[in-house]
């Protein structure tokens, strides 16, 4: 294989002919079916919105990129897969890239620039995140009502926090024990309505790697009141795990549950009086598990007052012993507090379905490059969580609408490669613009099934 300084290259052992590669093809682009995410946001107004609540301080002269093309491109950016500023430089003059932020694809008009990005991103303040967040969270719940027609009997909130490394003194991030790593401990929050499995990303907050459960009470003070008066018939569940069992969060939820129809499940952690309650079932599950060679699993629960509880609450536990070929039998119990109705083993099920949350915030990773919070300043961290955040609701509601194809349990990378990765030739003319694909493209008549399906949506 022989590389040159004219961005060719050529094969003499693939066939009998040499084959000769040429990266010269003009006016073409490698995200051809990038015309999806356009037509999602569209649909949802996301960027706009994001948009509309940044003010714009730069002087009108020496303005060549709005501030919603610059939400734009970083949103698009960061859907198909272009996570680093640094990459501006090779897509600046990329036709579809273009159009998606409203350039003419033919015209010379570049991009915005990586210097441009990064000065755009850390001019954001914090009153501009605030106004957002709030307001993100409002359009991405308000086209869920829209797509649901309103039909919603049941919600759960899920909110979980994950590590995000650092990797030097970005502001606000610390030494956290549990991870073991300087970090930020995002915290995220999704939505699932009625029995569908997906959750909705809804918001994210940038956090110091020591938060615990800090941040948790404020989402919920956002979002609670909303859903219900958005959805007044729909019963809420709050799902958390055990690092939330706050003292204050929980009487927060009780105050909650006393003026809306809202049930929880937060994890907590064993102590000795708990277990001494649920022992009477880890024995009995002890003797099953050593009568059949297998794993036994007994349900149960108590009244318990912690010290820092003004009242007792409902605990349910698992009293559980697992069983592995060749190992001692060994006690696995769980706790979990709940103001809710049902037997234990149901709730208990109920509560680990939290655990699809910790899915979604993989696919945000390996899917977004959500923990690429590599900017010096919170802000400008806690702008990119933003951006990704529209970037995976855009994905969502894609994948929402592919309801009945393959494509409705794709993850977000597989939904990239699929969907977005097209080689296309852009040609324009003053009448219209013509995207010319491969005629043996795949999976092109699941493209254009949610492309029929976004366009009613979006016009």
């Amino acid at each position: 294989m022989h590389h040159s300084t004219t961005q060719s290259v050529t094969f003499s052992n693939i066939d009998k002919k040499p084959i000769q590669v040429h990266f010269s093809q003009p006016q073409s682009s490698s995200d051809g079916g990038a015309l999806l995410l356009k037509a999602a946001d569209e649909a949802m107004g996301l960027t706009k919105i994001l948009a509309e609540k940044i003010r714009d301080t730069r002087q009108p002269s020496k303005v060549t990129h709005s501030t919603l093309q610059l939400v734009q491109q970083r949103v698009f950016g960061l859907a198909c897969g272009y996570a680093d500023n640094n990459d501006a430089q090779r897509l600046s003059q990329d036709p579809v890239q273009k159009l998606l932020v409203g350039h003419d694809p033919s015209s010379e008009e570049g991009l915005g620039s990586q210097p441009t990005l990064s000065r755009f991103e850390n001019s954001i303040d914090r009153p501009d995140l605030l106004r957002m967040g709030i307001h993100l969270a409002q359009q991405i719940i308000r086209q869920q009502k829209k797509r649901l027609h309103g039909k919603v009997r049941k919600i759960t909130i899920d909110i979980d926090g994950t590590e995000d490394p650092v990797h030097g003194q970005q502001e606000g991030s610390c030494f956290s024990g549990f991870y073991d790593s300087h970090c930020y401990q995002p915290l995220v929050a999704f939505l699932t309505f009625n029995e569908e499995t997906e959750q909705y990303l809804v918001a994210a907050l940038l956090r110091s790697g020591t938060a615990g459960s800090q941040g948790t009470g404020y989402l919920l003070k956002k979002l609670i009141p909303l859903l219900s008066e958005w959805f007044p018939k729909a019963k809420i569940l709050v799902r958390l795990d055990g690092g939330f069992a706050h003292p204050g969060l929980l009487d927060q939820l009780d105050t909650w549950a006393a003026l809306w129809d809202l049930h929880y499940v937060v994890g907590m952690a064993g102590n000795s009086r708990l277990r001494e309650s649920s022992q009477n079932d880890m024995d009995r599950a002890m003797e099953l598990c050593l009568r059949h060679h297998d794993t036994s699993t007994m349900y149960g629960e108590t009244r318990y007052q912690a010290k820092s509880w003004a009242a007792p609450r409902r605990v349910i536990y698992k009293a559980e012993v697992v069983w592995a070929s060749g190992k001692l039998p060994r006690e696995n119990d769980r706790y979990v507090i709940t103001n809710r109705q049902g037997s234990p083993e149901s709730l208990y099920g109920l509560y680990r379905q939290r655990g699809d949350s910790e899915n979604r915030i993989k696919e945000l990773k390996e899917g977004l490059e959500m923990d690429r919070t590599s900017c010096q300043y919170w802000p400008a961290n806690q702008f990119r969580l933003l951006l990704t955040t529209a970037a995976m609701a855009l994905w969502q509601w894609i994948r929402s609408l592919a309801k009945g194809t393959e494509a409705a349990s794709w993850q977000v990378s597989t939904l990239r490669e699929r969907l977005i990765k097209i080689g296309a030739s852009v040609k324009s003319s003053v009448r219209r613009l013509q995207f010319l694909l491969p005629v043996h493209y795949p999976w092109q008549e699941l493209w254009c099934t949610l492309m029929q399906r976004l366009q009613p949506l979006s016009s």
